[in-house]
């Protein structure tokens, strides 16, 4: 027997046959995490795409509009909400990191008033207008950042250690936390997290990766399905074609599609 049909033969064997060839499932690594580097930037532009439409997320601090998804303005690099509370958190850091002249102080009351609700009122255009020039600031840069670890970043890499799940179970995760929220009720991250680890062990437990991940999209697509703002599930496609092409470090070059446009990265 040659010996490309033994390897083509053991990777059947174990299961970990991808597109792109015999593709190990390696679980967490802590050097080698979408905490940082280029598999940061691959994640933060798959996100980017679904999020804003472009894989340039580091044009994203500026962005700030209604998306009538009853969580008021949406804003940011991945999106806080005045409805949630995040983005009232942001400026609160932005405070803490310029306490003079900035725009956006006077904004804080009323991003309090309107925490829980979709109300744009003592906000408006001119706060609009204010996150937008403030955004220019590194000092705001630092601020979004500063959220987006605390609040994001380092509980899904918790969650990812504890499970054991490589970069692209991390990416599954992030992307998860940033739509749904980090919370623990059946519609937020933590609550579709313990929903799928009912369906299948993770790596940690001695299950295979790619059943859990299918698992977690599984309860996450129901979700989804409960909110107008999320019915397509384009983001949740995507997850699972790179189940199925094995890719668990998220190599590029990656093609895509989101919501019917087209990405790529080299």
């Amino acid at each position: 027997m040659k010996f490309g049909e033994i390897l083509w033969r053991l990777c059947l064997a174990v299961g970990i046959l991808s597109l792109g060839g015999c593709t190990a499932q390696t679980g967490y690594q802590a050097e080698h995490t979408i905490g940082s580097g280029q598999l940061r930037a691959t994640t933060f532009s798959l996100v980017a795409s679904a999020e804003n439409s472009t894989t340039n997320y580091r044009q994203q601090y500026g962005y700030i509009e209604d998306i009538g998804d009853h969580r008021g303005y949406t804003a940011g690099i991945i999106g806080f909400t005045s409805a949630t509370g995040d983005l009232r958190q942001v400026v609160q850091r932005y405070c803490q990191l310029k306490p003079q002249h900035n725009g956006l102080k006077r904004y804080l009351p009323a991003l309090r008033r309107v925490n829980g609700t979709a109300s744009h009122t003592g906000l408006g255009p001119r706060f609009a207008r204010a996150w937008r020039v403030a955004a220019k600031d590194s000092q705001m840069v630092r601020a979004q950042n500063a959220i987006l670890n605390r609040q994001y970043l380092r509980p899904v890499l918790r969650a990812a250690k504890q499970d054991n799940l490589s970069p692209l179970g991390q990416y599954i995760y992030y992307d998860a936390i940033v739509v749904h929220g980090p919370g623990n009720d059946n519609s937020s991250f933590g609550g579709i997290r313990q929903r799928a680890l009912r369906l299948a062990k993770t790596p940690r437990q001695g299950g295979n990766q790619a059943k859990y991940l299918r698992a977690f999209l599984k309860v996450r697509t129901q979700v989804m399905r409960q909110e107008k703002a999320h019915k397509d599930l384009s983001r949740v496609k995507v997850q699972r074609q790179l189940i199925e092409a094995g890719n668990y470090q998220l190599k590029r070059p990656l093609r895509w599609r989101m919501y019917g446009d087209a990405y790529h990265l080299n």
